[in-house]
This record gives structure tokens, C-alpha cells and sequence, in this order.
């Protein structure tokens, strides 16, 4: 790996927000989990847990989408709400879900800069499933002034994960470094291997024209 290309990996990781993470729930349309999955590189979120419980585990997703935005994040993939809580539970002080009911918050009174969240976003009809309400620390809503109160999934995520963006940005929080040095050499590792997968593959490519 070259200097420079280390040295983009390592300015990369410093913004990355190891606090804040995105969980989707029997997400139907992979082209809306690729719109997630590019939003949240945006935005330095690197961890994204996947939940398909009602719905068929997704075979891959679509590298159009996220202009392969998927390969520079890490993806969590669960069959049962239960193994998908037990892993956040331990990392994350806050779950909430996007659910309209009289207990939600509204986005923009969640103080992101004061403890580590993980966002849940359900299916695109049923939303989030009770099981998921359940063991989750509460709801909010992005308040809408419509007719229609509803949202893409992808677009009600990249509302929220920018809300999150904006506060943790005026708070300092992506000029310290808060991955650790462990986590840090897993992720350029695993980064390594793909850009140089990615390399012989295109190199490949050309030998053939």
C-alpha cells in the first residue's frame, strides 16, 4: 500500500464516528440499504447492522446505488432481533427507533453529541416490527407538516444521520480520534485487501481490450 493511500485511510478514520450507527430492519429494496450504506460513509458512520427477519437475507447489495460505498463500511448481518440487540446493547447507551407514536421524541430534540445512539429504520410498509419496539430505549419522528407523513427510508435515514452530523460536528467530535488502535488496523487491513482486489481486477480488465 502506498503512503498516500495510508494516509487517506487514517484521515478517513479519524472522522469516522464509532458512537453513532444504523440499523435496518427487513429493509425490502437493496437499492434503499445502498442509498443508507452511501449516505452513512458520508457522514463517518462505519458500522451499519443489517436485520432480515421477515424477509430473505440479501444475497449482496447494489454497488450502483452505493457507488461501492459497502466495501469501505462494516456490515453487521442478523436473522433474529435478539443477536442484532446483543451485540449494539454493549456499544451503543440509547436505541431508538423511527416510529410515530405519542411517546416519540421529535429528531431534532436528541442531543447526538451527549451519548453513543444507534437509529433503527423498519420495512418499507410494516416499519419497525414489535419485537424491535420492544427491546429499544424509545422512538422519534422527523416532523413532517404534509399530507402524506411518511418518508423513503433512505431519505428519512439521511435527514437523521445529518441532524446527527450537524451537532456532533459543532461539538468537536470529528476532530478527535475515536476509534481505537485495534479497531483502526482491522478496518485498514480489511480496506488493503479490497483496493487491492479492486486493483487486479481493473488491471485485469485491461489487459483484455
Amino acid at each position: 500500500m502506498t503512503p498516500e493511500r495510508q494516509a487517506k485511510f487514517e484521515t478517513v478514520l479519524i472522522k469516522r464516528q464509532f458512537n453513532l450507527a444504523v440499523v435496518l430492519e427487513n429493509i425490502e429494496d437493496p437499492h434503499n440499504i445502498s442509498a443508507v450504506m452511501r449516505t452513512c460513509d458520508a457522514v463517518g458512520i462505519q458500522d451499519i447492522y443489517v436485520v432480515t427477519t421477515s424477509i430473505p437475507k440479501h444475497p449482496r447489495f447494489g454497488p450502483k446505488s452505493s457507488s461501492s460505498a459497502a466495501k469501505w463500511l462494516t456490515i453487521h448481518q442478523f436473522d433474529s432481533v435478539e443477536a442484532c440487540i446483543k451485540e449494539i446493547r454493549p456499544l451503543y447507551q440509547t436505541i431508538l427507533t423511527t416510529r410515530l407514536s405519542s411517546d416519540a421524541v421529535d429528531l431534532y430534540d436528541i442531543d447526538f453529541a451527549a451519548s453513543s445512539i444507534a437509529l433503527v429504520f423498519g420495512n418499507e410498509h410494516d416499519g419497525v416490527s414489535e419485537a424491535m419496539q420492544q427491546v429499544a430505549d424509545g422512538n422519534f419522528i422527523i416532523p413532517q407538516v404534509g399530507m402524506i407523513q411518511s418518508l423513503n427510508i433512505s431519505v428519512a435515514c439521511a435527514i437523521s444521520i445529518y441532524e446527527a452530523y450537524r451537532q456532533k460536528k459543532v461539538a468537536g467530535h470529528y476532530d478527535q480520534k475515536s476509534v481505537s488502535d485495534q479497531r483502526e488496523q482491522a478496518i485498514v487491513s480489511v480496506w488493503s485487501k479490497k483496493k487491492e482486489k479492486f486493483r487486479f481486477k481493473d488491471l485485469r480488465q485491461l489487459k483484455r481490450k
